[in-house]
């Protein structure tokens, strides 16, 4: 009796790992928030033609928006097997979050080469926006990538 029950609860993780949340629904947030990353850093440039100086941090700000626009479609698309793993939106979601975050932290605290200015400048309102969204980008993919892993644990532990 015990063995039939510890089967039954295996069987139930499983579901609940893999069926427990509408995986397109959350993989659409993340595609939004990957482009509203990509928007902010728009806005912050003044605009899709114009470019930061200096040249390395206009680079940069290019960067971010190719990836927040990549991150978004890998996140939405459907994608053959062949392409890479699944989780690969998700690492890209923690990477397009990450960058921008701990730069925008950087130039406020110690300074960036070329851009003194922003140090201190802590009320910048576009900026304070893009933290969060940058943070909330990262919390969603991180626990995405921890409930892909555990559910390859659950289909581990099923097949042995």
């Amino acid at each position: 009796m015990a063995r039939q029950t510890a089967a039954v609860r295996k069987a139930q993780v499983k579901v609940t790992a893999r069926d427990g949340v509408p995986e397109m629904g959350v993989r659409a947030v993340g595609a939004l928030l990957a482009l509203a990353v990509t928007a902010v850093h728009i806005a912050d440039q003044g605009g899709i033609t114009a470019f930061n100086s200096p040249d390395w941090i206009g680079w940069g700000y290019r960067v971010i928006e190719v990836g927040g626009a990549l991150t978004a479609l890998t996140l939405v698309i459907p994608r053959p097997r062949w392409l890479g793993p699944a989780w690969l939106g998700w690492a890209a979601g923690v990477l397009l979050g990450t960058g921008p975050f701990v730069a925008y932290i950087l130039s406020r605290s110690v300074g960036v080469p070329g851009d003194p200015g922003d140090v201190g400048n802590w009320g910048y309102w576009v900026g304070t926006v893009s933290l969060f969204i940058e943070a909330a980008l990262i919390m969603l993919s991180v626990s995405m990538l921890w409930g892909v892993r555990q559910s390859h644990a659950v289909d581990l532990a099923a097949e042995s």
